[in-house]
């Protein structure tokens, strides 16, 4: 064999080579549902409680993709449940008590409102009323959390399809006299005021509402029970009931973490915590076995400026010391806190919501990791 023929076959093989390792590039597998879960006022020494004092594995240590969020409005360091929801819902900072407006009071689309024409059905489930102002945020729009009135005629004329929690007396107790409970019915909503039930018992209704309070719901101390797990495995199944199109977006909210970080009351705060970390349970057990679900948690700020502190023992002498082996809860605040809070996220897309960002890059990253944006 000739020189020449020797280096016309290591350029062949090395071609050959070259061309045998090329990998073709895989398109990432786009979510078909979301669940986000809003823990309202839950920072980390909130979810370290559920470490410390839940009886069983918390459902939080499931997760592998962990980011952080900042979380101040348009004009405050320190936001409030309205700015923080309507920055999941829309994707814009807003002023504190803003329900999907703009800083200058416009109105801004909602995650609900964009992927409703899609044919994806929508839900909102609460542990207060259904008119507060997280809930709200992804479905209403007003000036003002507080116009409830408002924001419960916004819910007759929106295009969710299931919600749970309080608030009845918003739609029938109104200054107006009207009876929303009527307009609903009209639109398609079977109405339970009493108890959940199970998908068999609702699934031929095409819109399903469970308003199970005057006002907001009663607190897992005074009897609550097991009404957010449950609501939250009833509103999946009932949102993906339809063959033909069986995807959505939910929204779950653990409102009272927040009222116990108000009240400073450690016992309160922690039972809302590991009723919320249940409802995670139910969320990541569907999409475990669905494999096209993204499910998110997180929280619109921290409360209370929570922390898991050593107890304080007093000696026999009346002296005091800090007894390492037992935590207690202690608070800074009895608002609000500026503190970074944490990102939970589990499935196709998850990967994107590590790392530390603005609180409405969570509404981008959720438009980007399902193609909901997409305009076809």
């Amino acid at each position: 064999m000739t020189h020449k023929s020797i280096i016309y076959l290591f350029l062949s093989l090395i071609l050959f080579n070259c061309k045998s390792h090329v990998v073709k590039k895989e398109t990432p597998q786009k979510a078909k549902n979301v669940i986000l879960l809003i823990g309202d006022g839950t920072g980390l020494s909130q979810i370290s409680s559920a470490f410390y004092f839940k009886e069983t594995s918390p459902n939080y240590g499931r997760f592998k993709t962990i980011g952080l969020i900042k979380t101040s409005s348009s004009r405050q360091d320190v936001t409030d449940s309205a700015a923080g929801a309507t920055a999941f819902a829309t994707g814009v900072k807003t002023y504190n008590g803003a329900i999907a407006v703009a800083d200058d009071s416009t109105e801004v689309k909602t995650l609900v409102e964009i992927v409703s024409p899609k044919q994806i059905k929508t839900g909102v489930v609460s542990t207060s009323s259904i008119q507060h102002a997280t809930p709200a945020s992804f479905y209403a729009h007003a000036i003002n959390r507080g116009l409830y009135e408002d924001i419960a005629a916004d819910m007759v004329t929106s295009d969710i399809d299931f919600f749970a929690g309080g608030g009845t007396r918003y739609f029938n107790e109104r200054k107006d006299g009207k009876n929303l409970l009527t307009d609903l019915k009209a639109k398609g909503f079977g109405i339970n005021t009493t108890a959940l039930g199970d998908l068999e018992g609702i699934k031929d209704y095409p819109k399903m509402a469970y308003l199970l309070a005057t006002n907001h719901m009663d607190s897992i101390g005074k009897g609550r029970g097991d009404f957010l797990p449950k609501a939250t495995e009833l509103g999946i199944q009932f949102l993906s009931k339809d063959k033909e199109h069986p995807n959505f977006f939910i929204m779950i909210e653990g409102s009272q973490i927040d009222w116990g970080g108000h009240a400073n009351d450690a016992d309160y705060l922690i039972a809302e915590l590991i009723d919320f970390d249940n409802a995670i349970g139910k969320a990541l057990d569907f999409a475990e076995k669905d494999g096209n679900t993204l499910v998110i948690v997180t929280a619109d700020h921290e409360t209370g400026g929570f922390t898991l502190s050593s107890s304080t023992k007093t000696r026999a002498d009346g002296s005091t010391y800090s007894d390492y082996r037992e935590v207690t809860g202690t608070f800074s605040t009895k608002g609000h806190s500026a503190t970074l809070v944490p990102v939970f996220a589990y499935g196709p897309g998850s990967e994107a919501f590590s790392g530390i960002y603005e609180n409405t890059e969570i509404f981008h990253k959720i438009l980007e990791a399902t193609n909901w944006n997409d305009k076809n």
